[in-house]
């Protein structure tokens, strides 16, 4: 099942816990290494979330382009490609 709008809400939330976390960790001047741990953990979580919206944004914009076909279906797979080399 792909993920909900509150579902992304939430890992955002959680995300944002994260980053207010390493912002503390840094004023508190700790071990860089356990910084870099936890920031490579926010940027994991933001990685799921960037997933979620891609997977939702094909299960349904892509789908309903791809049932009615056309200059519309071929616009969304160049917006999809675009959005896949930024990704990559």
């Amino acid at each position: 099942m792909f993920p909900s709008h509150e579902d992304q809400l939430k890992r955002l939330a959680k995300v944002q816990g994260q980053i207010r976390g390493i912002a503390k960790m840094i004023e508190d001047r700790r071990y860089c290494a356990d910084i870099l741990t936890q920031l490579k953990a926010a940027q994991a979580a933001l990685k799921k979330v960037e997933l979620g919206v891609l997977e939702n944004h094909l299960r349904h914009c892509v789908t309903d382009a791809a049932k009615t076909g056309g200059e519309e279906f071929d616009r969304k797979i160049e917006e999809i490609l675009r959005l896949l080399s930024r990704a990559v």
